[in-house]
């Protein structure tokens, strides 16, 4: 099968270095990721300044073709469609992402929205997280393990066009992962605070540091799959219209004058 990476951590990220090493022993891996970290850059592109290509070694010996690029999650997978790559995927993964993408929170998620530009574009895709606390340093193995293994199940799902599968990988030792759970998205709330500090020059800045407050969820989401220590699978889609509320808009507003 060939395979496009991408991520929001960046190119150098060992999420994604140790995806492509793992998936690279099965198939034919094609990375194009940011030289940087953009998380939290939702389904932004670059639109206000030119966006360079460039091919790199992937640091080790195992046929992974890379490239990075100066843009936006979005940005690398739509170039790496449309321009980069010479023969397309059978399947886009976005991730391995140092950290959870739960809840609302795909919603902002770098991750998620390079799984969602390839569903965009038609292709079958996935997001995968490894939900250890961001920032920290992370073992990527099992979560690598796990997708290599997932993707020949691919071809028994009638993936649903506008769909992408987001995946969250517990991160604790293998033996303490109980089961796979088909989940929900779930509710994750934050405080909105916004620390006020002075640069060096006197100046106002302010700094994000809202804090994850503990909500309760329904025992069907993603939340409560990965507090009990299960992966948890959750079809999520960018078919966005609310059509059951149709009939009763057009009975409040349109009075006859809406087109059929």
């Amino acid at each position: 099968m060939r395979i496009l990476l991408a991520n929001d951590d960046g190119i150098h990220s060992p999420g994604i270095t140790t995806l492509a090493r793992k998936l690279s022993e099965y198939h034919e891996v094609y990375v194009v990721a940011p030289d940087r970290e953009r998380s939290a850059a939702g389904h932004s592109l670059t639109l206000h300044h030119p966006l360079r290509v460039e091919k790199m070694e992937f640091g080790y010996d195992a046929g992974v073709k890379a490239w990075t690029t100066n843009g936006t999650p979005g940005d690398c997978v739509k170039i790496a469609l449309n321009a980069v790559l010479k023969d397309k995927p059978d399947l886009l993964i976005s991730g391995v992402n140092n950290g959870p993408n739960l809840g609302a929170d795909i919603l902002y998620s770098g991750t998620v929205s390079a799984a969602m530009e390839g569903a965009v574009l038609g292709y079958p895709s996935i997001a995968v997280s490894l939900c250890g606390s961001e920032g920290n340093s992370s073992d990527f193995s099992y979560a690598a393990d796990f997708i290599t293994k997932f993707v020949p199940r691919i071809g028994d799902i009638n993936f649903p066009k506008k769909t992408i599968l987001n995946i969250n990988v517990p991160a604790v030792e293998p033996t303490e992962i109980v089961g796979i759970k088909i989940t929900t998205l779930g509710t994750r709330m934050y405080t909105d605070k916004y620390e006020k500090r002075l640069d060096p020059r006197g100046k106002t800045y302010y700094w994000l540091a809202g804090e994850f407050l503990d909500t309760c969820d329904e025992e069907s989401s993603d939340i409560i799959a990965i507090k009990n220590n299960k992966i948890s699978i959750t079809p999520v889609t960018f078919e966005m219209t609310h059509k059951s509320i149709m009939p009763e808009l057009e009975k409040a507003f349109c009075n006859g004058l809406c087109e059929p």
